[in-house]
Parts: structure tokens; sequence; C-alpha cells
């Protein structure tokens, strides 16, 4: 079995009018309507990036920025 992973450096705007993803020169900027608060956020980005990118949820975590609307996403794939 052998693991793919790629990171992203993402920049999170919450409060968005809709939730989308957009790359911008090597930044995924990822707009959600959710507010900051007990992490709603980030389970709001983690939901839209796997969308975004057709992988499960438990495949995309959050390695830094946890707390900050500047994150480094980490996206990982087995190949069987």
């Amino acid at each position: 079995m052998t693991d793919l992973s790629k990171t992203f450096n993402v920049k999170v705007n919450p409060h968005s009018k809709q939730n989308k993803v957009i790359e911008d020169n090597g930044v995924l900027r990822v707009h959600v309507t959710t507010a900051p608060e007990h992490g709603r956020a980030n389970e709001a980005v983690v939901e839209l990036l796997s969308e975004y990118f057709k992988v499960p949820k438990s495949s995309i975590s959050i390695i830094r920025g946890e707390t900050c609307s500047n994150k480094v996403i980490r996206i990982s794939k087995s190949l069987n």
C-alpha cells in the first residue's frame, strides 16, 4: 500500500455569502458561511475541501493554523 499526500496553503474566509474554493497563485482560498467559533469553520473547510478534491473527510487534516485564517492542510490518499 502506498500513501500519497499533498500539502496546501489555505486562506480561510469565514462569514462569506457562499461556500466556495478558489485557487489563487498556489494558495487555496476557501470561503465558508460559518463563523469561526468552536471549530465550526474548520469543520466546514474540511467538508468543502473533501467535496472539492473528491476524497473522504478523514483524508484531510489541518497541520498548522487551527485557530487562524492561514492554514496548512494535508490531503492523504492511500493506493492499494
